[in-house]
């Protein structure tokens, strides 16, 4: 049977010589505190995540204080006072379960990116069509062609049962009132 985990402090994990020449070169980055696991891919680092609730370092650096209260908890746990567990738990960790599951602002950074956006994408749009596509288009989108063509097509009497030229009185030049 596996033994059920507890929330009493682990103790440093002995490094081999190898592993305190590793730990002397990251030691100006993790400073004063105990690599205590394995952690997030084998980095010592601290990470609060969900998905990897242990990180290899703890939160805060070693004092003369919680280093009492680390062999304080060696003992019975019934000796330690609520603030102590409090104040044990939070030289290991920065957050609880609850604190990394709360909602954050997050959301409201994401929507006023999107509206950001959404905003710029309208104004190239604006620009483009007012300043760009209106110097680029064909001479036959002009409305002074429009015309010549409804003049080439009733000339050419096209569609004279049922289209523009039926709506022609070929007599008169003129159109049917």
């Amino acid at each position: 049977m596996r033994p059920a985990t507890t929330l009493a402090p682990t103790a440093p994990i002995p490094l081999p010589a190898a592993e305190q020449e590793f730990r002397d070169k990251y030691h100006p980055r993790i400073g004063n505190r105990d690599i205590v696991g394995f952690g997030r891919n084998g980095a010592y680092s601290y990470v609060d995540c969900l998905m990897y609730p242990y990180p290899a370092v703890r939160w805060e650096q070693n004092t003369g204080e919680s280093e009492a209260l680390m062999k304080k908890a060696q003992g019975d746990w019934k000796n330690l006072s609520n603030d102590e567990m409090k104040a044990l738990y939070r030289h290991s960790f920065r957050q609880t379960y609850s604190e990394m599951k709360a909602p954050d602002g997050e959301w409201k950074f994401v929507w006023a990116i999107v509206v950001a956006m959404l905003t710029l994408s309208c104004w190239v749009y604006m620009f483009m069509r007012n300043n760009v596509l209106i110097a680029m288009l064909p001479p036959t989108m002009t409305r002074e062609h429009a015309q010549k063509q409804v003049k080439r097509s009733i000339a050419q009497r096209q569609h004279i049962a049922t289209g523009l030229s039926s709506k022609w009185d070929y007599e008169n030049n003129d159109w049917k009132k």
